[in-house]
């Protein structure tokens, strides 16, 4: 089965404008740009054929060519990574049997999360749409609620049911947990991965689907399978000891940092 990994990248983040391009300092001192520390968190997974980089941007365009990565140029009108990574299918005429989605603000991604998700489809053919989930810690659940609390959006969190099916995903902390009953509340929750595993046949689906009301009112793209019916099956890993956060506002730049510091487990590229 040819899986192919595509790292979607958009210059104009309402968030973060430029944010590929932000410059993050790792644990050798040396400075990379987040683009590249995601592509290279992607280049290290084992069993994939290829990795692209995929924006419609040139200065992201000529930033990754420039650290060697293959690029593939989408439409100005792609509204998330998902329809990104449709159009640069669409557009490149790519044959993949299956599309490994890791998103260009996940420096910090493992390459087993990925692996896992790889093997699950691999081994269930029926699944058209996977994505990983991982147990929060107590610090990730703290930097959750401190998000919160200062209004600031932050991670995501994800709620399933039987057999991994997933049930909802939310930028507020979900299922919520009385802390009066329960001291350990981050046990009960669970940070989505912003990592995403789709057959070509789905992608096509999502293509042809409305952007739906809770997809606009969340700003969660896989939300608009689960409007239109389509499973998207939660894969749960386990952190190993590594720290998984993604580059959602400028603040996490110092936090992204400070955990490539400490080597992040096997996740350092450099």
């Amino acid at each position: 089965m040819r899986t192919v990994v595509l790292v979607p990248a958009r210059y104009a983040s309402s968030r973060y404008p430029g944010k590929p391009l932000a410059s993050l300092r790792g644990a050798d001192g040396v400075e990379k740009p987040l683009i590249q520390r995601s592509w290279e968190a992607a280049c290290a997974v084992n069993g994939i054929d290829a990795v692209y980089v995929a924006t419609d941007d040139n200065r992201i365009r000529d930033a990754a060519l420039g650290f060697g990565a293959e690029v593939l140029m989408t439409s100005e009108d792609c509204e998330n990574g998902t329809i990104r990574c449709a159009d640069a299918l669409m557009r490149s005429e790519l044959e993949a049997d299956l599309v490994i989605n890791l998103q260009g603000d996940a420096p910090l991604t493992p390459p087993w999360f990925v692996e896992a998700l790889i093997e699950r489809m691999r081994t269930n053919p029926h699944i058209e749409v996977a994505t990983p989930v991982v147990p929060c810690d107590a610090e990730t659940y703290a930097h959750f609620v401190a998000d919160r609390k200062e209004g600031r959006v932050g991670g995501t969190t994800a709620v399933f049911g039987t057999g991994g099916l997933g049930l909802y995903f939310s930028k507020e902390v979900i299922p919520y947990v009385d802390p009066a009953k329960h001291l350990d509340a981050h046990r009960y929750v669970f940070h989505h991965v912003g990592l995403y595993g789709y057959r070509p046949q789905a992608l096509k689906k999502y293509a042809a689907f409305p952007q739906g009301p809770l997809e606009t009112l969340e700003g969660l793209e896989q939300l608009r399978f689960l409007e239109n019916g389509v499973p998207v099956h939660c894969v749960e890993v386990e952190a190993r000891g590594a720290v998984f956060w993604e580059l959602n506002n400028p603040e996490d730049v110092a936090r992204i940092e400070a955990i490539l510091a400490k080597g992040n487990g096997k996740t350092e590229n450099g």
